[in-house]
């Protein structure tokens, strides 16, 4: 048998030694912790990006390391097209191996912003528009503006959000947030729709909605919610006006002062349900999933009046003279009989 020339043998070893070295120099590479110009260092990956211009977006962002390495590994890896667009936060000892992967899974930095049941839109815009971590792109929109944009049904907003915590990516819009809202919101009321009694005195899915936004604003106790929507579908019923304090402020606006007067209550306005009969144009703040179950599976009672006591639960009354009764007892400064007592 004939034996390789040792030319051949030389280079055989030559290429193999090569390839050793060259992956140890990889390995080495791939597991070694690149320098960073802060720590911890925040950088985004645009949305499209691939993996040339995901690596630029990452040098430019102050992680040092030569482009063509990380690409290198990366294809190497099989991961070139596997990239994830949106914000990353790293810190000191970030080797490239563990960037490849955390970019490849898409460990994007997250943020939370809560809606709280009871808010009006315009608190809610205000939540938006202080959140460091939200593109602001509604922040000069007018609320129909803002409505339209969201293809919305309703160019009036009150009440047409689900109020809940919202996770998401650092960078995102506050119209993505609103819209993820809205549809919780369409979600919520068309499920609770489904739930309602037959006997329900409302005639339409927005109706429960405005009357679960009064019921939200009334309750101080979670266990009342039924009690408060039932006194208010009765009194629906019977057509009598629902006489619902939190309207009435809300109507006020920016003029309430914190004391709702007897004159507040005389003057006619749309969200006035001492002077007008049936429900507010639209909603008055934001009803969690509570006041709408409630509002469409309100208690079978008799009862058409309440009044708040001062320890957050309220007094449940038939008929009027029971109820001025009630109101001389828990509301000793001489005001006038009300069907009920703002939310505290």
């Amino acid at each position: 048998m004939r034996r390789p020339p040792t030319r051949l043998l030389l280079f055989a070893l030559a290429g193999l030694l090569t390839a050793l070295a060259i992956s140890a120099w990889l390995a080495w590479f791939a597991l070694h912790p690149v320098e960073l110009a802060t720590s911890p260092l925040d950088f985004s990956i645009r949305r499209g990006s691939g993996l040339r211009s995901a690596t630029r977006q990452m040098i430019e962002a102050g992680i040092r390391m030569r482009d063509w390495q990380f690409n290198l590994i990366a294809r190497l890896a099989s991961k070139e097209t596997g990239i994830k667009a949106g914000s990353y936060q790293v810190e000191q000892g970030l080797t490239p191996w563990q960037l490849l992967n955390k970019i490849t899974r898409g460990d994007v930095v997250l943020s939370q912003i809560v809606f709280i049941e009871g808010w009006t839109f315009r608190q809610m815009r205000a939540e938006l528009d202080a959140h460091p971590a939200l593109r602001h792109l509604s922040t000069e929109l007018s609320d129909p503006e803002v409505m339209r944009r969201l293809d919305a049904d309703r160019l009036v907003p009150e009440g047409l959000f689900f109020p809940d915590t919202y996770v998401f990516g650092k960078g995102e819009s506050d119209l993505a947030i609103l819209a993820r809202a809205h549809r919780a919101m369409k979600k919520e009321l068309q499920s609770a729709w489904q739930q309602r009694d037959p006997e329900l005195a409302l005639a339409a899915p927005y109706e429960a909605l405005i009357l679960a936004s009064i019921v939200e604003k009334e309750t101080g106790q979670p266990a009342e919610r039924p009690l408060i929507a039932g006194v208010f579908i009765n009194r629906l019923r019977a057509g009598m006006k629902l006489q619902a304090d939190p309207s009435v402020i809300y109507g006020l606006g920016d003029k309430f002062d914190g004391n709702l007067r007897k004159h507040d209550l005389m003057t006619d306005g749309p969200f006035n349900t001492y002077t007008r009969a049936g429900l507010p144009p639209h909603p008055i703040a934001m009803p969690g999933r509570a006041s709408l179950l409630a509002t469409v599976r309100p208690a079978k009672t008799g009862e058409l009046y309440f009044v708040a006591r001062g320890d957050g639960t309220s007094q449940f009354s038939h008929s009027l003279k029971e109820h001025n009764r009630a109101v001389d007892k828990h509301q000793k400064r001489g005001a006038e009989s009300s069907t009920a007592a703002p939310k505290p």
